[in-house]
């Protein structure tokens, strides 16, 4: 099944409020406070991808200075950080194109605190509101044009900035993990 025509899913796994997410990069962890109660769909679909290891090894994918650091595309799994970084298409497909095979509702609309702040982690998506899976971004600076079209379920502790700030295309997510 195509991307743009995969499935709707609702995650089985509930949030408590209380998640936190590790993300383990090849440059330092960044600490993330999960937005279960603004957006538990958002926040469960990432509780069970990352659990599952659906994000260990992939890389980051698309860097924007001063806008946002992109990552979560399982088409950069067996590509090398160069490749990744240079743009070019993988043995599944270009970088930023794929998904876990099933798409999530977006919550951009029913989360009170859907802000794009300095740190705030939200999912990518297609055109289609209803189309975000497993890529994710994290904002480097406030970023509050996306408040009215992007789902926030997430935010980084501000130790963790200097971290987010260096990271580029080709970065490596070596794993995230779930603090419950």
């Amino acid at each position: 099944m195509g991307f743009f025509a995969d499935p709707l899913y609702t995650p089985s796994y509930v949030p408590t409020g209380t998640e936190r997410a590790v993300i383990e990069t090849d440059l330092g962890d960044i600490h993330v406070t999960l937005a279960g109660t603004d957006a538990p769909i958002h926040v469960g679909n990432f509780v069970e991808l990352a659990e599952s290891g659906f994000y260990d090894g992939l890389k980051f994918h698309r860097y924007v200075p001063g806008f946002v650091i992109q990552g979560g595309c399982p088409n950069t799994r067996d590509m090398t950080p160069e490749q990744v970084a240079s743009g070019m298409p993988g043995p599944a497909g270009r970088p930023g194109t794929g998904g876990p095979g099933y798409r999530i509702r977006q919550e951009y609309t029913t989360n009170p605190h859907n802000s794009h702040e300095d740190g705030a982690l939200a999912m990518a998506r297609s055109q289609n509101p209803d189309s975000a899976g497993s890529q994710f971004y994290l904002c480097l600076g406030p970023q509050h044009g996306l408040d009215s079209g992007y789902t926030v379920f997430g935010q980084a502790d501000e130790a963790d900035f200097p971290v987010i700030a260096q990271l580029r295309a080709g970065n490596v997510i070596k794993s995230i993990r779930i603090e419950h």
